[in-house]
């Protein structure tokens, strides 16, 4: 544990210059965008060019480049992220709001696309080149293929509006209703996770296979020991390397794909939130969303690399 504990301070340190650059290049970004903060406060109220320039000044906006990033990032180390020009409210306030909701998304998502991929590539691994391995792999190209809102749009008219098992969009809150929660969240996530589920399982599925053919299994396997004890103990040890590598990189996936699942199903979380602030052209708003997606983003893959460390022994002794 000593170990892992200097290589996580390790990364911590790292992760300061990559936040700083993610910092930098969201602030550039919406800096050039064609968003102005002035004319979105006086929206439908027709100011006059003094007004606006008047608005401009006292926010700081005609200020030198250099100078609004370092006030930017001054802001952002107190946990100051400004005020929507729209709802008159902190930025902090309204993210702390939507977040939650899509965390929820997010690992519900994850959860299931860890399990099924999990059953379904070492299950197809197991019984390679027969029916069900044809099967697994037929379905797993089929949710390649099939982007996320497409499947959202198809669960909603099948399963929500024909059978009427699911609702059509809008949240729950589990302190509410714990099965309402589960209601409104489960066509989202499957939506959300189904084709990172059909990826993961391909990539685990030639993980295992690769595994199972190296000689210590066949060694252990004609010793005597029952091949489930085999798989179970060492196989799937060290064939979930890669897939490990892999799902940090997929979470981007759902963080990003959640704003597109919330939209469609009405859910009032960081992608509905992000949406409204683009359309009403709100850039705190969109920024400060940009950047804590951005820095979730960031967390979870070192939450991933520590998991890699646990998982890999190996990685230990060579960092």
């Amino acid at each position: 544990m000593a170990v892992i504990a200097r290589i996580l301070a390790r990364r911590l340190v790292l992760l300061v210059p990559l936040l700083l650059g993610i910092v930098l290049f969201v602030f550039l970004v919406m800096r050039f965008a064609d968003i102005d903060p002035a004319s979105a406060y006086f929206q439908g109220a027709n100011p006059t060019p003094q007004q606006l320039h008047d608005f401009r000044e006292s926010n700081g906006l005609l200020d030198p480049l250099p100078l609004r990033y370092v006030h930017f990032v001054g802001e952002l180390v107190r946990g100051d992220m400004g005020i929507s020009v729209l709802t008159r409210q902190p930025v902090v306030e309204q993210v702390t709001t939507a977040l939650p909701l899509t965390m929820q998304l997010t690992f519900l998502g994850l959860g299931i696309a860890v399990v099924v991929s999990l059953v379904l590539g070492i299950s197809a691994a197991i019984y390679r080149d027969r029916v069900w391995d044809q099967a697994v792999r037929v379905v797993s190209l089929t949710g390649v293929a099939a982007p996320g809102f497409w499947l959202a749009l198809l669960m909603i008219q099948y399963l929500a509006v024909d059978q009427g098992w699911f609702p059509t969009g809008g949240y729950v809150n589990p302190a509410d209703s714990l099965t309402g929660w589960l209601k409104s969240m489960t066509l989202p996530a499957l939506a959300l996770s189904l084709p990172v589920a059909a990826q993961l399982t391909r990539i685990v599925r030639t993980a295992v296979v690769e595994e199972l053919d190296k000689d210590y299994v066949r060694t252990a396997v004609g010793s005597g020991l029952p091949p489930v004890v085999v798989v179970g103990r060492n196989v799937l040890r060290n064939a979930l390397i890669n897939p490990l590598t892999v799902l940090g990189l997929r979470v981007g996936y759902l963080l990003g794909g959640a704003v597109v699942v919330e939209t469609i199903f009405s859910l009032p979380g960081m992608g509905k939130l992000m949406i409204d602030a683009v359309k009403n052209g709100d850039p705190a708003v969109v920024q400060g969303v940009v950047l804590t997606t951005a820095v979730g983003f960031v967390v979870v893959n070192l939450v991933i690399d520590v998991l890699y460390l646990l998982v890999n022994p190996r990685l230990r002794g060579a960092s």
